[in-house]
């Protein structure tokens, strides 16, 4: 079936099965950010912003997408790079796998609620796990970010 998608700004149409996923379109498609990783919705690595909401995207049928937009670490690179100059000062950038969904998640969770408290934080990156650090410099990255103490 062919689909129109907005991903990153850009309208474009693509052919996709029935029963293909989000993240395999997306790659497909060019936004190499979107990292494979459980590919059974419990690691994060695949979070993307459908309407500026995070979604995990091995688990979204890429045709419940059509007339959506699609936000990947591509598409907001300027804020990302904000983020992770936080991050990294903070020592938390290791492998760098769990960074771009933690970005988008993060990008989201600002733009929602403006001045989340340290609860709020912990609860929306909740779906974003990281196999190197134990979350405490990213942890003081985000709030720097997000200038909230």
């Amino acid at each position: 079936m062919i689909i129109n998608l907005n991903i990153n700004g850009s309208n474009i149409k693509v052919e996709v099965k029935e029963d293909e996923y989000l993240s395999e379109t997306l790659r497909n498609n060019g936004c190499k950010s979107v990292k494979r990783g459980c590919d059974k919705s419990t690691c994060g690595a695949c979070t993307v912003l459908v309407d500026g909401i995070p979604v995990l995207s091995c688990s979204y049928f890429s045709h419940r997408a059509e007339g959506k937009s699609i936000t990947t670490l591509e598409g907001v690179i300027e804020e990302a790079e904000k983020l992770g100059e936080h991050i990294i000062n903070e020592g938390a950038d290791q492998c760098g796998f769990c960074t771009p969904s933690l970005a988008l998640t993060t990008i989201s969770m600002k733009r929602e609620l403006g001045n989340p408290t340290e609860e709020d934080i912990k609860h929306y990156i909740n779906g974003n796990l990281c196999r190197c650090t134990g979350y405490e410099a990213q942890m003081k990255g985000i709030k720097k970010y997000l200038e909230v103490e």
